[in-house]
């Protein structure tokens, strides 16, 4: 019998510190797209954020209430070592060694992430993760990191969603560092992946009992009818062949390497030695799941966040996705998140899975006392855990299910315009507001275990 489903909740640092340029931190590409006019829907940026740097007890307050097992978060690769290479910053690091104690003291386990899209300024005016350079200043900032921390985080994450850091960063330029270099988008993917393998050997070679993932987005990809089945082909291949194939196979789809498709001077083919350095370097794979993708026929639909640029080499197409739908676009279907499941099971026989991110932005209803119901999140959240239920009877080795997010923060392009979070956070005075779904997940949580 499979052991009990662990529950946790997640956040990542440029989303809820805040205190950007406090503590010593560095400028990271966010800061600096950010700060572009147009790069964010309402002109906003994370320099405040939910001020979790100064508000970690609140925030701890908030877990500790909630009663989850673990706790997501990431490490601000510039808080800690501002110019991505060289001497660590002390009070930075003292900051999330500080972080990890508390967690551990209230029985929570940490699950800290490297590399949640804020690469140090620096490092991208190096030439950021299209220069093989960088996997390799990734490697170093590993194994220090596992040497400050190591010793009671044990289990963590190299990247989340390498996928976004690639491809919406590299190729649409609708994520730091904005640039539309597609060809340098599937170089910036290798990387990604070479730097995953090089920081997992590093950080054994600190401490060998560390459990090393990585964290991909992977979406069950549909053909709507009309549209081109090799745009598909391709939709899949970038979002979740390319990740899987490479850590499960060492390989990329042959779609991605024969040349047919990609743009030119796209370099995933010759890449042996790489790759069968990649293949079986996750020791546990992490699973976010929020849609599925439905490929349409050119010129119709479109979902908030899904971007056709970011699969160069694609056929035209459109994302088409069918109601219900969230306050971002996206498709509620948990459905998608069981075949998904399914799917990096049969992949990757034998490895432990996690789902690391799962929720909704919803337009929350905020109701005349104050509170929020949130009756649309609580029924989301209800669907996609039965969904990992039915994929761990059939089989699939799902050891966690972290919901996405602990608070309403940043969110990325969309700025403050989209709410994810278990609990609301005030504009302007920052004040925490558990939103029903918060109290539904406690009691679910207690629910589970009797």
């Amino acid at each position: 019998m499979s052991s009990p489903l662990r529950f946790g909740v997640a956040t990542s640092a440029y989303q809820v510190e805040g205190a950007v340029a406090q503590g010593g931190r560095g400028p990271s590409i966010w800061d600096t797209f950010s700060g572009r006019p147009g790069t964010v829907l309402d002109g906003t940026d994370g320099s405040v954020a939910c001020d979790s740097y100064h508000r970690g007890a609140e925030d701890l307050a908030l877990l500790t209430e909630l009663g989850v097992d673990s706790y997501r978060f990431s490490i601000a690769w510039p808080r800690v070592q501002p110019d991505g290479s060289g001497a660590m910053n002390a009070e930075g690091l003292d900051y999330y060694s500080r972080l990890v104690d508390d967690l551990l003291g209230a029985g929570i386990a940490p699950l800290p992430t490297l590399y949640h899209w804020d690469l140090p300024q620096p490092l991208e005016d190096a030439g950021g993760w299209p220069s093989r350079d960088t996997a390799a200043r990734f490697a170093d900032y590993a194994a220090l990191m596992a040497g400050a921390l190591g010793d009671r985080a044990t289990t963590w994450s190299t990247h989340n969603e390498p996928w976004c850091t690639a491809f919406l960063g590299y190729a649409a330029g609708v994520f730091a560092p904005g640039r539309r270099e597609p060809a340098n988008a599937y170089l910036a993917a290798h990387h990604t992946l070479l730097s995953h393998a090089l920081a997992a050997d590093a950080m054994h070679a600190v401490a060998p009992a560390l459990q090393v993932g990585i964290v991909l987005n992977l979406y069950d990809v549909r053909t709507e009818p009309g549209a081109d089945p090799k745009a598909a082909i391709v939709v899949d291949a970038g979002q979740n062949g390319l990740w899987l194939d490479a850590l499960c196979h060492g390989r990329y789809p042959e779609v991605l390497t024969s040349g047919d498709l990609l743009p030119t001077g796209a370099p995933l083919a010759g890449l042996d030695d790489d790759l069968a350095y990649i293949h079986g370097s996750a020791q546990w794979i992490g699973v976010n799941y929020y849609t599925p993708y439905r490929v349409g026929p050119s010129g119709s639909g479109g979902g908030v966040g899904q971007d056709t640029d970011a699969f160069p080499g694609a056929p035209p197409f459109t994302f088409a996705p069918r109601p219900p739908l969230t306050a971002m676009g996206w498709e509620v279907d948990a459905a998608g998140l069981e075949q998904v499941l399914a799917r990096v099971a049969a992949a990757a026989p034998g490895t432990p899975l996690k789902v690391t991110e799962n929720g909704a932005s919803f337009p929350d209803v905020l109701q005349p006392d104050g509170t929020v119901q949130d009756d649309d999140r609580i029924a989301y959240l209800t669907e996609h855990l039965a969904a990992v239920d039915r994929a761990r009877a059939a089989g699939a080795p799902v050891e966690d299910y972290v919901a996405w997010s602990l608070l309403d923060n940043f969110e990325w392009a969309q700025g403050y315009t989209q709410t994810f979070g278990l609990v609301s956070v005030e504009p302007g005075t920052l004040r925490r507001v558990p939103k029903a779904s918060y109290s539904w997940y406690a009691a679910h949580l207690r629910s589970r275990r009797g």
